[in-house]
C-alpha cells in the first residue's frame, strides 16, 4: 500500500470558492471505494501505487467536468516497500512517540 497526497485546484473560475469542485473531487473518491481523508489543504488516498494514479487523472479531470477551463494538480506519494503503510499510519506513530 502506499500514500497519495493530491490537491486538486481549479483555476479562473467565477468565484474564488472552489469548495463545489472539491466536493465532487471527493465524490470520485466515494464512487472509487477507496480510504480517503479530506483535510484542508487536500487529500490524502491509501491504495497501491497504479491505482492511485488512475485515479490522481479522474480526479484531476474532474473541475474540467464542471467546467474549469484551468486546473492545478499537485501529488505526493509515499510508497514504502518495508512495511504496510496506511492512513492514519505517520501520525499514530508520532502520538505515540510524544506520549499521547
Amino acid at each position: 500500500m502506499a500514500l497519495l497526497e493530491i490537491s486538486v485546484v481549479p483555476l479562473g473560475t467565477s468565484t474564488p470558492s472552489i469548495g463545489n469542485y472539491i466536493a465532487d473531487v471527493i465524490k470520485v473518491c466515494r464512487k472509487a471505494k477507496v480510504k480517503y481523508r479530506l483535510t484542508d489543504m487536500g487529500t490524502i488516498v491509501e491504495g497501491r501505487p497504479g491505482d492511485l494514479f488512475k485515479l490522481a487523472q479522474k480526479l484531476h479531470e474532474t473541475p474540467f467536468k464542471k467546467g474549469a477551463k484551468r486546473v492545478m494538480t499537485t501529488l505526493s506519494i509515499d510508497d514504502r516497500r518495508d512495511k504496510k503503510v496506511k492512513l492514519d499510519g505517520k501520525v499514530n506513530s508520532v502520538m505515540a512517540r510524544i506520549g499521547e
